[in-house]
């Protein structure tokens, strides 16, 4: 999928210090644009930037940001908005990941998990509105996941992050209501669990699919790039991924 179009657009992605929000900063750079990335660890957020630098000759603009601390989520946003008053695209992949059975975490897990998701997220998206307003044609690619959708069993996933996803998939609904008669698309991609490839190895990521049928971060990035080149009268509200079960069709 050919992200050229998306050449000198101002993009925001979330949990962008490694996989799929590293996939997604990298090749939203090597497309031409300006590339904004967050997250929690200064040193895998800075050490992806820099990768980034390497292959495209600029380093994205980054900052840290816990989605989970709704005050750092509410703050940050009202400080980008005026750093950055027109924003095109936002990328809302951080969140945070929790397995197990409901007797296996406490409860500061349960919260960071949720909040991650849908508070910090919500409150990150609500401040940036005027920003992507201003852009005149701006996109909310919301990264959930099969996790999300309704009678999806739980496998390796907990209860909290379950709500977490379904959470997140009544924002992405809210959010496309409330922004109804604005220049704002707002998308959804339900994933299920990943097999975590990287823009950084070339042929790792230009291979074709593999036997197996599962899906890849690639697959995503793919989605998201879709759903953001349509034209502006389309709007990719769910895009569902699921992997082929028995390998590769035939």
């Amino acid at each position: 999928m050919d992200a050229s179009a998306l050449k000198g657009k101002t993009v925001l992605v979330t949990g962008a210090a490694r996989g799929l929000g590293a996939a997604f900063a990298c090749v939203f750079a090597e497309a031409g644009c300006r590339v904004i990335m967050t997250g929690r660890l200064r040193e895998a957020l800075e050490g992806t930037a820099q990768s980034i630098q390497v292959r495209t000759g600029v380093k994205p603009e980054t900052h840290l940001l816990d989605l989970a601390e709704v005050g750092n989520a509410n703050s940050f946003g009202e400080q980008l908005a005026v750093s950055c008053p027109k924003l095109d695209i936002l990328i809302n992949n951080g969140a945070q990941w929790l397995e197990g059975r409901m007797d296996e975490y406490d409860a500061y897990a349960v919260n960071t998990t949720i909040n991650s998701a849908a508070t910090g997220s919500f409150l990150l998206t609500r401040k940036l509105v005027p920003s992507l307003v201003a852009s005149g044609a701006g996109d909310i690619v919301n990264i959930v996941s099969t996790s999300g959708i309704e009678n999806t069993p739980l496998q390796a996933a907990s209860v909290p992050f379950y709500m977490a996803k379904h959470a997140q998939a009544a924002m992405s609904n809210g959010l496309r209501q409330e922004l109804k008669g604005k220049p704002v698309r707002v998308h959804a991609i339900y994933p299920p669990t990943l097999d975590n490839i990287t823009p950084f190895d070339d042929e790792q990521w230009q291979a074709p699919g593999r036997e197996g049928g599962a899906v890849t971060t690639r697959d995503v990035v793919e989605a998201a790039i879709y759903a953001l080149t349509r034209p502006r009268n389309v709007t990719a509200a769910s895009i569902v991924l699921d992997a082929v079960e028995g390998g590769m069709w035939e």
